[in-house]
């Protein structure tokens, strides 16, 4: 299998190297790619140093599959060109996540969705996807009617240029504006701005997980509302969802639901003290839930802490896992 990493430097795509080595993916040759200034740089896979290629290099090579991981206006101009050479495109951004004839994909829950002829697939939010991987087998019993949720979001899903902030910060460092990847400092605070403002004052991130649970989930009926914030942390992002059902529920249910879905580690045993946290769910591949308990304010409604890497399900082990899918039932090429 002839493999491409589409921004292969970057925080992502450093992970997304170590998931397909850890995974084993079979990768007979490896092609990683990014911009112009990384070419000519070296990287390291499975133990074996490769030379970093132009996108245009990386198309002509005709790779299987490309992972992309490398921003929007990236994928906006290079996906199309891959798929168009052959090449199954697994895309990290969100150029192409409400293109309606794009598969957004979480493979617990819509794999089945994908066939041979979807050469743009695309991969969910970071904070989407822990989201719908508790709520999926909630929805399927309960019908969900509600969602509020809050999340509480890791630096890593900035970037690198966030996390040196953040380091330096804490270090005491001065720093212009220009070398700050937020408006304000993050260490010792939190943010209440994740991505940029759109026109209803929510922002894009909290519009992402809006609209992209809506279309995971295959149900345009849900009401859905989130704000999204930025705090100083860099293990994960962690999430205060707040769900009302249309049908009646007990909570040991919920609980036994959750504890068998693939993917989801119940970590909820207060008297115990155990409860999901992101510095415990740094370099993992599940994703966590926990202080999971009735609302009691509203019929027929929970109350869920979720934590997953953001990095790890998040990111790169989702698409590695979408590639599993696509090999395992004959669908590349």
């Amino acid at each position: 299998m002839k493999v491409a990493v589409v921004g292969a430097t970057g925080m992502v795509g450093q992970v997304m190297l170590e998931v397909l080595e850890e995974f084993n993916f079979p990768v007979d040759e490896f092609i990683p790619a990014a911009s112009a200034r990384s070419v000519g740089k070296q990287v390291s896979f499975k133990g074996k140093n490769h030379t970093i290629v132009s996108l245009e290099d990386a198309v002509a090579a005709k790779p299987d599959i490309a992972i992309f991981s490398a921003g929007g206006s990236v994928s906006l101009e290079w996906a199309p060109r891959f798929a168009e050479n052959g090449t199954t495109v697994i895309d990290n951004s969100s150029a192409w996540r409400m293109d309606p004839d794009k598969p957004l994909i979480v493979p617990e829950i819509n794999a089945g969705e994908l066939k041979k002829t979807d050469k743009i697939i695309t991969n969910p939010n970071c904070s989407t996807i822990q989201l719908v991987m508790v709520l999926a087998p909630l929805h399927k019993k309960y019908n969900i009617k509600r969602l509020i949720i809050s999340t509480y979001q890791s630096v890593t899903g900035t970037g690198m240029k966030a996390v040196q902030q953040f380091e330096n910060e804490k270090a005491g460092i001065q720093m212009t504006k220009e070398e700050m990847a937020y408006y304000y400092p993050i260490y010792n605070n939190v943010i209440p701005h994740c991505d940029v403002f759109v026109e209803n004052d929510y922002t894009k991130e909290e519009t992402k997980l809006v609209n992209e649970t809506k279309k995971i989930l295959n149900d345009q009926s849900l009401r859905i509302t989130a704000t999204a914030v930025r705090v100083p942390v860099q293990g994960g992002h962690s999430e205060s969802v707040n769900v009302e059902f249309e049908k009646p529920f007990q909570t040991d249910d919920v609980k036994s639901i959750l504890a068998q879905t693939t993917g989801v580690e119940l970590v909820d045993d207060v008297k115990n003290n155990q409860y999901p946290m992101p510095g415990f769910a740094k370099n993992k591949n599940e994703v966590f839930v926990g202080r999971i308990r009735r609302d009691e304010s509203a019929e027929n409604a929970l109350n869920l802490w979720v934590v997953a890497d953001n990095l790890r399900k998040g990111a790169a082990t989702n698409a590695v896992q979408i590639a599993q899918y696509l090999l395992k039932n004959n669908l590349i090429g």
